[in-house]
């Protein structure tokens, strides 16, 4: 899942461009739509899991849908526009707040000690790479604020996914919601494109805008997409959004590269910091699982 997460960032120098040319609703609409092509062949021969699904399941699609994919995309890209895409990129650490409490509250996920201790040094060097002066001062800015409450709405949506996404796998597999996350965006992200009248700019769109969109679509969509599923399977949703942290990690060094983005030495502290306690939550998970088996096997004997 930290490989996943890790894929998603490569795509901010190629999102900071096409937002300087398309529309935000237009980008994402397009990256579906490529989208769509590659998850169709994976879709068809599994169409049967989908009578798996209750009515609260379906509702669970549609928030994955249109709040994580298609509307967190939109807001994310939108963000760029506003604001430094590293900064953007960063607020996404709010993330874990959101589904451990979601996670709590609908899934009855319980928390050990263990898994607070490292969610607070996650946290916490995730905030030190946000603001390595320890207080968010280009939160300061009345210019930025916009972009801020973007990234900070992109952030609900996804953290709130990947919750709903581990209560769907528990009815179908990983690959089905993959291919239902993207294809059932799609029709959000037409219907959007229709009231924001973005449509006509898709056949506007250059060769080097589809070829970006493409990079996009593929790179930090598809594919990240298809190995975070298979890992939120046998993962928690609220130490499966710590390990997205790496996202915010790994953005800093292709932005820093790629866009001209400073990483100051507080940045890189921070950096390790947050890889270390991802770390450690693996073994948590994986310890945590290992005890509930021995139980479930003392029970039966």
């Amino acid at each position: 899942m930290t490989m996943a997460a890790i894929l998603w960032a490569v795509d901010a120098p190629f999102r900071k461009y096409l937002t300087g040319e398309l529309s935000s609703t237009a980008i994402v609409f397009m990256e579906h739509i490529l989208i769509a092509i590659l998850v169709l062949p994976i879709f068809l021969p599994r169409i049967k899991e989908l009578k798996n699904l209750s009515q609260r399941e379906w509702w669970s699609v549609i928030f994955i849908g249109f709040g994580g994919s298609a509307l967190a995309t939109v807001l994310f890209t939108q963000s760029f526009y506003y604001l430094n895409p590293t900064v953007a990129i960063l607020l996404q650490k709010l993330q874990p707040l959101i589904a451990i409490l979601l996670a709590f509250t609908i899934l009855g996920e319980g928390l050990s000690k263990n898994f607070w201790k490292w969610a607070i040094v996650a946290i916490f060097g995730a905030y030190i790479i946000s603001f390595p002066g320890l207080k968010p001062e280009g939160l300061a800015f009345d210019a930025n604020m916009l972009g801020v409450i973007l990234a900070l709405g992109a952030a609900f949506f996804w953290g709130g996914s990947t919750v709903f996404g581990r209560f769907v796998l528990d009815k179908v597999s990983f690959q089905m919601m993959t291919s239902l996350r993207f294809l059932s965006a799609l029709v959000f992200l037409f219907l959007m494109n229709i009231y924001y009248k973005t449509l006509p700019q898709l056949s506007q769109a250059s060769g080097k805008d589809w070829f970006f969109v493409f990079m996009t679509a593929v790179i930090a969509g598809f594919v990240s997409l298809m190995i975070y599923y298979y890992g939120l399977r046998s993962t928690k949703a609220s130490i499966a959004t710590l390990c997205e942290l790496a996202f915010p990690f790994a953005a800093v060094i292709v932005n820093w590269i790629f866009l001209g983005a400073t990483l100051v030495p507080m940045q890189i502290v921070g950096g390790v910091i947050l890889l270390f306690a991802i770390t450690r939550l693996s073994i948590v998970n994986e310890t945590d699982i290992s005890e509930k088996a021995v139980e479930a096997e003392a029970r039966t004997v």
